[in-house]
């Protein structure tokens, strides 16, 4: 059976509303969307570190709790488990601060066995880290040369602007990595100051990778490959939290691939149809996902979702 790889950062969530806190839960960018995949039954395996406290164990407890291997997660001895402060505004949306205490040597960590069409997903500041780049490029060749198919999650965030030109490169590293791209307008603006879905596929992405997804939050999402451009709704609601929006986007579309029996070789040759049934996974998870101060699907709606034909 197909399965599900990530790397990323673990970190603890702290959410407040009217400036109090009003939930704590595990996240993590790649965290989110293999938890969302876990309840579903998907076989998932995620790479990370934590920190050997009492918030360390409250994430390795909560991903065993959603059938996701703690076998991978380094466990450091020194330095603290990350954690984060997410300030909800009046439309939902979070503005963070951050606290992280890593120790000197981080990701010390052996790789899941990888097979053929396995999915593997990355991103954000972490796929793109210089401490951490070695190891996660030496994870990613591994990937490719086991004819994985790598999503690439950009999920830039506007602290890192200054840094876009010195990261460059390893940006364009991991389009080149990738299978899909997906990232939001946000990100590109950030990163190059574009939002027009064309302009960033056509300037920024298509000579890297050919499938392309851009999106907007409520403006809806763009789709972009070599064969096809087309827009997408998306339903209109008032979101309780936004936080895993695009995490959970991440989740519907793998979900979607291994749901259609989307493999890497198919990719080039998707029917508009195709991506319609994919993106239309996308977009009910991540809808799901916003109506709770959660950063993950429900259980009751992945076994619910995992059961449709």
């Amino acid at each position: 059976m197909r399965k599900v790889i990530g790397i990323g950062e673990t970190i603890f969530d702290i959410i407040f509303q009217g400036g109090q806190p009003t939930a704590s839960v595990p996240g993590g960018s790649t965290f989110n969307s293999i938890i969302s995949l876990g309840r579903t039954g998907t076989p998932v395996t995620f790479i990370s570190e934590t920190g050997n406290d009492h918030v360390g164990n409250i994430i390795l407890d909560f991903m065993r709790e959603n059938g996701v291997s703690t076998d991978y997660v380094q466990v450091y001895p020194d330095g603290k488990s990350a954690i984060s402060l997410a300030f909800l505004n009046e439309q939902s949306d979070a503005q963070y601060q951050f606290y992280k205490d890593y120790p000197a040597c981080r990701l010390e960590v052996d790789f899941p066995t990888i097979e053929k069409d396995d999915i593997v997903i990355f991103g954000s500041y972490f796929a793109l880290n210089p401490v951490l780049r070695a190891k996660v490029s030496e994870f990613l060749d591994y990937a490719r040369r086991q004819e994985a198919l790598i999503y690439y999650d950009v999920n830039f965030r506007s602290t890192h602007a200054g840094e876009v030109v010195k990261l460059t490169p390893t940006i364009i590293e991991n389009l080149e990595y990738a299978d899909i791209v997906r990232g939001s307008e946000d990100d590109f603006h950030y990163m190059y100051g574009l939002t027009d879905a064309d302009a960033i596929y056509r300037q920024k992405v298509s000579f890297y990778c050919p499938q392309f997804i851009c999106t907007h939050g409520s403006k809806g999402i763009s789709l972009r490959t070599r064969e096809l451009s087309k827009e997408y709704a998306v339903p209109a609601i008032t979101p309780v939290s936004t936080i895993g929006a695009g995490d959970n986007f991440n989740a519907g579309i793998l979900f979607g691939l291994l749901r259609y029996r989307i493999r890497r070789d198919d990719l080039p040759t998707l029917t508009e149809r195709d991506w319609d049934d994919i993106i239309r996974c996308g977009t009910d998870f991540s809808t799901h996902a916003c109506m709770s101060i959660n950063n993950y699907v429900s259980r009751e709606f992945a076994e619910e979702y995992a059961r449709r034909r």
